[in-house]
C-alpha cells in the first residue's frame, strides 16, 4: 500500500455543481465531515473537497510541474467548475505519476468503517482505488490490514473489487477474493464498507454482506487484531492490477478521480500508546437474511478464490476447510481460484445450472 506516514499538506476546496449524487444514508450512522476525522497524506492538490467538506475528490494524474489551475475543467462535467482556490503548496517540476490519499486522524480498535465511492470513467487500467484498514506504520513487520481494492480496467472491460485480510504480518498468505458487480460503479455513488469486530470480519457493497471472516483458532494470529487506521488512496498500480500488469495506466486520459462521500467512522478510537487487549466495540452477527443475499451475491459475482487456487496454495490454508465442503461453490472455480466460464445447453438459451449456483 501506499505510505502510510501522515503529511501535512494543502487541501484544495472546489465549490461545483454534483453530477452524481451518494446514494441514500445508511441507516444508524452519522457521516462525517472530512475535517472532522481525516487529514490528507499524500498528493497535494490532487484531494479537493466539495463545499461542506462531507465529499472528497482524489485524482492520479502525471505532474508536470504545472500548477493545479492546469488541469483541465473536463474532471468537472460541464461548467461545474465555480471557484478553484489553492490555500498553499508548490508542485514538482519533474515529471511522475502522482496519486493522492486521505487516512483517519486516530486509530480505531474494531468498529463499522464505511464511504460511497464512486470510480474513473472510460480507460482505467492501472488504477488502483483503495478502502482499507492498516498498522503498517506502527507495526512495521507485523502488521494488520482490510482491504477494498478497485482494479480499473481496459476500455469496455468492468472495474473489478478485491477483498484482502493480513493479520500480524501475514503478507506471504494472501486472503484475496475478486468480485465482480451488479451494477456500474462508475456511474453512481455506492457504499463500500468494513465491518470488524473482535469475533469476525464482514465487507458489505451497498447494505449487502458479500464477505465474512470469522474469527477461529485455525486462522491463529492472521486475524487482525491490532489497532488500525483507516485509508484511502488512488494509486498507479501498473505493474499488477490489470491482467497482471500487461495494461498499465495510460495518462493521456488523466486525470483520474475518485469521489467519496458518506464518510463513517462508527468506531472505538484509541490513543497509540493505549493496550490493543481489550474492546467494547461489538456487533451481533449477521441475520438469516443478510447471510442468505451474501450467499447469493457470493454466488453469482465472486470470481476468484483463494481458498480454490489450487496452483497457489497446493494445501488450503486452514479457514478454508468450510468452503471446501460447500459443492456448489467449490465446483464454480477451477485449479487457478478463478471463476470458470459459465455454461449453456445445448440448443438452448438457458444457462446449465453450474451457471446459476
Amino acid at each position: 500500500m501506499a505510505s502510510l506516514a501522515v503529511l501535512f499538506l494543502p487541501v484544495l476546496f472546489l465549490i461545483l455543481r454534483a453530477e452524481a449524487r451518494p446514494p441514500p444514508p445508511l441507516h444508524g450512522v452519522r457521516h462525517l465531515a472530512f475535517e472532522e476525522g481525516y487529514t490528507q497524506i499524500f498528493g497535494s492538490s490532487n484531494l479537493a473537497l466539495h463545499p461542506g467538506g462531507k465529499r472528497v475528490r482524489l485524482a492520479l494524474d502525471q505532474s508536470t510541474g504545472q500548477s493545479v489551475s492546469a488541469i483541465p475543467v473536463s474532471v468537472f462535467p460541464s461548467s461545474s467548475l465555480l471557484l478553484l482556490r489553492t490555500i498553499t503548496g508548490s508542485s514538482s517540476s519533474c515529471t511522475a505519476a502522482t496519486g493522492s490519499g486521505f487516512a483517519s486522524q486516530g486509530l480505531f480498535l474494531h468498529g463499522f468503517f464505511s464511504a460511497a465511492i464512486k470510480l474513473p470513467a472510460a480507460y482505467a487500467a492501472g488504477v488502483v482505488v483503495a478502502f482499507y484498514l492498516s498498522n503498517g506504520d506502527v507495526y512495521e513487520k507485523t502488521h494488520d490490514e482490510l482491504d477494498f481494492e478497485f482494479l480499473g480496467n481496459v476500455r469496455g472491460r468492468d472495474w473489478r473489487v478485491q477483498t484482502n485480510v493480513y493479520g500480524n504480518g501475514s503478507t506471504h498468505a494472501g486472503r484475496e477474493e475478486r468480485y465482480d458487480l451488479p451494477f456500474d460503479p462508475t456511474e453512481d455513488f455506492h457504499h463500500y464498507s468494513i465491518l470488524w469486530t473482535h469475533q469476525r470480519i464482514i465487507f458489505y457493497v451497498d447494505e449487502t454482506p458479500i464477505r465474512e471472516v470469522p474469527r477461529t483458532a485455525s486462522m491463529g494470529a492472521a486475524f487482525p487484531s491490532k489497532p488500525m487506521s483507516l485509508y484511502a488512496t488512488i494509486w498507479d498500480g501498473s505493474s499488477w492490477a490489470t491482467l497482471g500488469g500487461r495494461y498499465g495506466v495510460d495518462y493521456k486520459y488523466a486525470p483520474f478521480v475518485a469521489e467519496f462521500a458518506d464518510l463513517v467512522l462508527h468506531a472505538c478510537a484509541v490513543d497509540r500508546s493505549a493496550s490493543a487487549s481489550a474492546s467494547t466495540c461489538d456487533a451481533a452477527a449477521a441475520s438469516a437474511e443478510q447471510r442468505s443475499a451474501m450467499a447469493a451475491f457470493r454466488r453469482g459475482h465472486m470470481s476468484y478464490s483463494y481458498c480454490h487456487d489450487r496452483r497457489r496454495y497446493a494445501a488450503p490454508l486452514n479457514e478454508c476447510a468450510a468452503a471446501e465442503r460447500v459443492p456448489a461453490i467449490a465446483r464454480l472455480f477451477g485449479p487457478d481460484g478463478m471463476r470458470l466460464p459459465r455454461r449453456r445447453h445445448r440448443g438452448t438459451g438457458h444457462r446449465a445450472q453450474d451457471d446459476v449456483m
